[in-house]
């Protein structure tokens, strides 16, 4: 099969090229006025961050625990089995020598130049803002904000991987917890609105490194009422075959120009 193929939609178009896509990308990105970055754990993986659904992904790997990754990052267990949940969360969540990527910094560069309205991720990795992006919106909020649950004190995601066991706060002795959307709670509702906001207002979403399956996340791409929409994403989507370009091809060599 050639690099293009025709996708679903009536405007749809599929490339399987990651210098195609690379090229067409920036097309799209060039004529917009208002973009908006929609991204998820695919971002990351070119930072040695794994995703969760692929075959070699979080979700697959075999761990020690007799939980699975889905209940070791539920609140019930943050409550009942504290130590369980810190153990994962030090080990497989933080990951302190994670950098930004390709795609990181170009989305970066676009804020700078004031093509990129806003980034609204669903990774916790904070490495949108390590790059200099500086409008994220974390839909599933950020390692580096682990917050006493008494007096409200926050600590860095280095201070948690320095601790052991519980981390308690020092100051009030309170527990800490992860500033992280965990299984069993809800999204934050400023970033919720601020989400449909930046979607509602923008001529171009570019989705990456999603898949569309996690929810509530997911539904909000529905709030985009632009005329161009680009995916760009190595496994299909619900969203393809409505989409105006969509780029089935590694997501940093797509955002490689």
């Amino acid at each position: 099969m050639g690099p293009w193929r025709q996708g679903e939609g009536d405007m749809a178009q599929t490339i399987t090229d990651p210098h195609e896509a690379a090229r067409a990308l920036r097309e799209h990105v060039d004529k917009a006025h208002d973009m908006v970055f929609f991204g998820g754990a695919g971002v990351s993986t070119a930072s040695g961050i794994p995703d969760f659904r692929s075959p070699g992904g979080l979700y697959h790997q075999h761990f020690s625990s007799a939980y699975s990754p889905e209940e070791l990052l539920s609140h019930h267990l943050y409550v009942e089995h504290p130590e369980e949940f810190f153990d994962f969360y030090r080990t497989m969540m933080c990951a302190p020598d994670a950098r930004p990527n390709q795609v990181h910094r170009k989305l970066a560069d676009l804020e700078r130049e004031g093509r990129l309205r806003a980034i609204i991720t669903q990774n916790i990795d904070g490495l949108h803002q390590a790059a200099g992006s500086r409008n994220v919106i974390e839909l599933h909020g950020s390692t580096h904000r682990n917050v006493c649950q008494r007096c409200g004190r926050m600590y860095s995601q280095e201070w948690v991987l320095a601790t052991t066991g519980v981390p308690h706060c020092e100051a009030c002795g309170g527990p800490i917890k992860p500033d992280v959307v965990l299984y069993e709670e809800a999204l934050d509702e400023r970033n919720l609105v601020a989400a449909v906001t930046a979607l509602s207002e923008a001529d171009l979403l570019v989705i990456g490194g999603t898949s569309l399956v996690v929810y509530p996340a997911a539904g909000l791409v529905s709030y985009f009422s632009g005329n161009d929409l680009v995916i760009c994403n190595q496994e299909p989507t619900p969203e393809d075959a409505r989409a105006d370009l969509v780029c089935a091809c590694d997501i940093a060599r797509a955002f490689d120009w």
